[in-house]
């Protein structure tokens, strides 16, 4: 009831920020919340809005307007026919971590659209995996300055042993909304 009552107050904040979802972001960030609570708010906070991501469960790690961590534990529900994780579920894992920190620094009065997505397996995952996504200063100012435009988001996919078995570029626009 009290992490219940903590996400209430947490939505109904008015911090200064980018957005509305970098206002409850920060708020939540700034509670010493244990770890494992904090996962799972940035978890509903994330599937509430977007919702297939929440079914391939989806872990939460980190989220900040300069970054985002997220992870998918090699579970049956997305493995692919040799045990690993299946390619499909490694493109969620990179949209999902660009497009949370991309997110948190879009304009409420603007959209973010993924643009396109180019994914190179390069070799098997070990395990389960986690994504790291970063945008810069710069990245940030273009788009809080920029009235619509497109950038590179990167983001660097691990698998358990420590190695990248995918490369991926994906490219997020905003444009205002109608």
């Amino acid at each position: 009831d009290v992490y219940i009552s903590i996400f209430y107050h947490i939505s109904t904040m008015t911090v200064p920020a980018a957005n509305r979802l970098a206002q409850l972001v920060g708020k939540l960030n700034s509670y010493n919340l244990p770890t494992g609570i904090h996962r799972w708010m940035l978890g509903t906070l994330f599937n509430s809005k977007i919702k297939y991501a929440g079914t391939s469960g989806l872990t939460i790690q980190h989220l900040s307007v300069d970054r985002a961590e997220a992870s998918l534990q090699n579970r049956w529900r997305i493995q692919n026919h040799i045990g690993g994780v299946h390619a499909c579920a490694m493109a969620l894992l990179a949209e999902s971590a660009t497009g949370m920190v991309f997110g948190m620094n879009v304009p409420d009065t603007h959209l973010p659209l993924l643009k396109s997505m180019q994914i190179n397996y390069v070799k098997k995952a070990q395990g389960g995996l986690t994504a790291q996504a970063q945008l810069d200063e710069i990245q940030r100012e273009i788009i809080a300055n920029t009235e619509r435009g497109s950038l590179v988001v990167p983001v660097v996919l691990k698998d358990e042993a420590g190695e990248a078995p995918v490369e991926c570029q994906l490219e997020w626009a905003w444009i205002r909304k109608k």
